[in-house]
């Protein structure tokens, strides 16, 4: 039954409920798939097979019974390494956090439980979120399935990576600047960031708590709108959580765009700064929607070009903040010393990673009185410009497309010493994350060099609903998605 770790969720879910597979074979399944090629992809820091395995005969028992919590009850999932669990530990991909283990479960963790999914292990990231590439972890760097040489993408790599690789059907992820969609197109595979506040926080390892968001990878946009049916919703204990409905998003599935207005921000389709075969295969894509009956509106979106910036005055200052709690004292890990001023610093020193230094150095700097109106400030300023930009646009449009990378994957080490360059493979994300808009990637083809590319599309607030119909219409065009990586 090893070819069940090549099917996609949906249909994994047909086969075990029809009787055709067990829970059981398809956990074994995965964790044979995850065996044979993890050692090439390093998608996974902890694995969880035996307690994976008693969770699918579990299931299989209860379903047995007639007594399934529901139509996923026993399936697989994957989780990045930031979402607190009592069951399994969260470092963050940090030396500071080896071996923690959280007295609580995040909110999404334990909807995952409820609805009798199978956690088989955590899955490799930038620490603390920080960075492009999946190259920032304590642990190692992930790699590329479609070339091994390759970074994933980051910070949410890892989830993306063992999606690809067919290691496990879906995963979640966190998205503080582009972190699902990015390695989601560069890896070839479905990724979301839901509008912020759609989905709950709590138990979510903060880096910047006003960007954060939670949303699903997977290989077929239904299946990306059935986890984030699982995870939406209302939460109390958080506080920027949204007190709203959560649609029926598989329901909504209809596969038909006819009448939608596609908007096509000029900023984004400049040769300029695009690799010119990643910006043809958005494009193409963009033509396929207008082919089944979409009307393509050319739009502005003129703060673009101050994106960046914002963001990474915006999110170095919260993370400056948000990291201060790592101290030695309470949890985590800590360094000798003679005095409590040494062992603070010898703790931050040795247990943060360069990235991570690099940003709360910047975050603490922009904070810092005489430079918070200058810089913080200013762009909290340039956050409000860019939000306005988005509201003018949408009163044109009811979805906008764009590329979602710049360019393809790049060598691994290639931007590791060159921050700046780094921090460009975002351009095209950030705002999303400064507006609180969803945002979806979809795959929408190959380079000459076999590298996957992939289509952004934008949304209105708390409009997840369209997002989901306009990428499942074009996969229902398309065949990018069933595509497979051979590691």
């Amino acid at each position: 039954m090893t070819e069940l770790a090549d099917r996609p969720l949906a249909e994994l879910r047909e086969l075990v409920e029809g009787g055709e597979a067990s829970c059981r074979e398809v956990v074994e399944a995965c964790l044979t798939r995850i065996s044979a090629v993890d050692s090439k992809v390093q998608a996974f820091v902890a694995l969880r097979d035996e307690e994976a395995l008693r969770d699918a005969d579990e299931a299989d028992a209860a379903r047995a019974r007639g007594e399934a919590r529901g139509p996923l009850h026993g399936l697989p999932i994957a989780v990045k390494d930031i979402f607190c669990s009592t069951r399994f530990e969260t470092t963050c991909a940090s030396r500071i956090l080896a071996g923690f283990r959280s007295p609580y479960d995040a909110t999404v963790v334990r909807k995952l439980r409820e609805a009798g999914l199978v956690v088989i292990g955590s899955l490799n990231m930038d620490e603390f979120a920080m960075g492009s590439s999946t190259e920032n972890s304590a642990y190692r760097p992930t790699r590329n399935p479609w070339d091994t040489g390759r970074i994933p993408g980051g910070s949410s790599g890892g989830s993306a990576a063992a999606v690809a690789a067919r290691e496990v059907p879906w995963a979640l992820g966190s998205d503080t600047g582009g972190s699902i969609r990015q390695p989601a197109a560069l890896c070839g595979v479905v990724g979301m960031k839901p509008t912020y506040g759609r989905v709950s926080r709590y138990g979510l390892v903060a880096f910047a708590s006003s960007l954060d968001q939670i949303g699903p990878l997977a290989r077929t946009v239904a299946d990306a709108a059935t986890l984030l049916g699982v995870v939406a919703g209302h939460d109390p204990r958080d506080s920027t959580s949204l007190p709203v409905d959560v649609p029926d998003y598989v329901g909504g599935l209809t596969g038909s765009v006819e009448g939608l207005r596609v908007g096509l921000p000029r900023e984004f389709f400049e040769p300029e700064g695009n690799d010119p075969e990643t910006l043809a295969l958005a494009s193409a894509a963009v033509d396929e929607l207008a082919a089944a009956g979409a009307k393509l509106v050319e739009i502005s979106l003129p703060h673009t070009r101050y994106g960046i910036a914002a963001y990474y005055l915006i999110c170095t200052a919260e993370a400056s903040s948000n990291l201060s709690r790592y101290d030695g004292v309470r949890f985590g890990y800590r360094a000798e010393a003679e005095s409590l001023d040494e062992m603070y610093k010898r703790t931050r020193s040795q247990g943060f990673g360069p990235e991570v230094q690099r940003r709360i150095l910047l975050g603490t700097f922009v904070l810092s009185a005489g430079y918070y109106d200058a810089y913080y400030r200013k762009a909290q300023k340039v956050r409000t410009l860019l939000r306005r930009d988005f509201d003018a646009a949408f009163e044109r449009c009811d979805v906008i497309a764009t590329p979602t990378t710049p360019g393809p994957a790049w060598p691994l080490g290639e931007r590791i010493d060159d921050p700046l360059r780094m921090y460009l493979s975002d351009a095209y994300n950030v705002t999303l994350n400064l507006a609180g808009l969803p945002g979806i990637s979809l795959p929408c083809g190959f380079t000459g060099e076999r590298l996957p590319a992939g289509l952004q599309l934008i949304g209105k607030p708390l409009d997840e609903e369209t997002l989901l119909r306009v990428g499942d219409a074009y996969q229902r065009l398309t065949d990018w998605h069933a595509v497979s990586p051979s590691v």
